[in-house]
């Protein structure tokens, strides 16, 4: 069972089928998706939300593999803004961001409780996020948050291949920067 997590600004809802309409409409900007994942289709097609919610993302979090959750303003609670997920595997932690709520802080906000999440309720002892050097917005969150690079390899992303770090944090390196 995934909970709703908070922060100052933001609840972090358990993702549902309900959020694809407004991730439909948010989610398909090039600004959005340009440096994620080369699986991500695009162009974006017009049920990509929901065969995404519905085929991957909720069957997954039934699992136990994967968390996501949809994001919103505390002022504004009905409005989705984003997503921010956490998967086991190689790779743990993606996340995505509406245009007019970028570069307020949010992001790291988000990232700040659900890293919390991982390493304090699901007890995993790392967290590993591959970025594109070109994303800086991205790195920075992760620069912020303590991460540190451990690998540079080419990755491919929707708008193509890219130098990309891969970005680490383990649950005591996190713990001892949080006191």
């Amino acid at each position: 069972m995934i909970i709703p997590l908070e922060t100052s600004r933001l609840e972090l809802r358990p993702l549902e089928l309900a959020d694809a309409e407004q991730t439909q409409r948010l989610f398909p900007q090039w600004e959005v998706v340009k440096f994620l994942a080369n699986h991500v289709p695009w162009p974006y097609p017009e049920d990509g939300a929901l065969t995404y919610y519905r085929d991957l993302a909720l069957p997954a979090m039934a699992r136990g593999d994967e968390w996501h959750w949809s994001l919103r303003m505390k002022s504004d609670p009905a409005q989705h803004i984003g997503c921010i997920s956490l998967m086991k595997g190689e790779y743990n932690r993606g996340f995505w961001l509406g245009l007019p709520w970028q570069r307020q802080g949010l992001m790291s906000e988000a990232v700040e409780v659900v890293t919390d999440y991982w390493f304090d309720e699901l007890r995993f002892l790392v967290l590993r996020a591959p970025k594109a050097v070109a994303n800086t917005a991205s790195r920075r969150i992760s620069e912020k948050s303590g991460m540190r690079v451990i690998a540079v390899e080419e990755r491919d992303y929707v708008s193509g291949r890219f130098l990309t770090e891969v970005w680490e944090i383990t649950a005591e390196e996190w713990r001892a920067q949080r006191k």
